[in-house]
């Protein structure tokens, strides 16, 4: 008997890659929001903003589906470097203290370390990035 060729999935790659997006940062936002609750101190604050730079990492996926993890992770790293940095204006302190998204999403008060943790969150986001497109059948995948 021949063996039938492979289907092309009718669903197109853009909408799984947005869905796997989306399901990864809800897993994303429940960890930062589980590390938040479970832990306090250095070592969970550093892990919160490992995962904040993942999450941004993954909206740009889930925005634009079809950009390189690099370019997904360089925006990662800046977006979180441009609120780290707000921070020294006063003004997310000042929002934080009116809503708890405000405090979540722009934090108050700056903290250099901060800005380390934000890149080794974009890298671990970059890495499994590259490694979900390298195994995906139609992949081309640009790092």
């Amino acid at each position: 008997m021949k063996d039938m060729p492979r289907a092309r999935s009718a669903i197109p790659r853009t909408a799984v890659i947005r869905a796997t997006a989306v399901a990864a940062g809800l897993v994303t936002v429940a960890a930062g929001l589980g590390v938040r609750s479970a832990a306090s101190g250095g070592p969970a604050a550093y892990v919160g903003d490992a995962l904040y730079a993942t999450l941004v990492h993954i909206l740009v996926t889930a925005l634009a589906p079809k950009v390189r993890p690099s370019v997904a992770a360089g925006i990662a790293v800046a977006v979180s470097w441009v609120v780290e940095l707000a921070q020294l204006t006063g003004v997310p302190a000042e929002l934080a203290a009116r809503t708890t998204v405000a405090r979540l999403v722009l934090g108050s008060t700056f903290n250099a370390p901060d800005l380390f943790w934000y890149v080794v969150g974009a890298c671990l986001a970059w890495a499994v990035h590259s490694l979900l497109l390298s195994r995906s059948p139609r992949s081309g995948a640009r790092t």
